[in-house]
């Protein structure tokens, strides 16, 4: 199973080339893609998103938010931070879904590698 994070799925809707928007066309066509709760809420944050859009990303299959979630995402935004790396809360909510799912996180965003060396956080960036 695959994730995108808010980045990628805007370039996807307008698009941009790029390696994780034809890895997301794929696997969105193979029905592998899962929705991170926090990305959705950005998403859906657009006042000028289409209802078309809100509905193609409504019917993503919604990642589930474990017990202690909470808890895991301030440690790892922590360990990030403690490395000098910098941290926005929402991508260390991002990162948190993506490790407790075990999933792929396709993103544009190379703030995403403090994650990746901090924990076990597997990212595919645009290439």
């Amino acid at each position: 199973m695959i994730a995108a994070d808010t980045n990628t799925w805007i370039a996807f809707f307008q698009g941009s080339p790029g390696h994780d928007t034809d890895l997301l066309d794929r696997v969105l066509e193979d029905r592998q893609v899962v929705m991170v709760p926090v990305v959705l809420a950005e998403l859906l944050s657009d006042p000028n998103l289409s209802p078309a859009v809100a509905e193609t990303l409504t019917a993503v299959p919604m990642m589930e938010i474990e017990a202690g979630y909470w808890e895991r995402a301030g440690i790892l935004r922590s360990k990030v931070i403690a490395k000098g790396r910098k941290v926005r809360l929402g991508d260390a909510l991002i990162a948190q879904s993506c490790i407790d799912g075990e999933v792929l996180l396709l993103t544009r965003d190379h703030d995403f590698r403090g994650f990746a060396s901090a924990a076990r956080l597997d990212v595919v960036f645009r290439s």
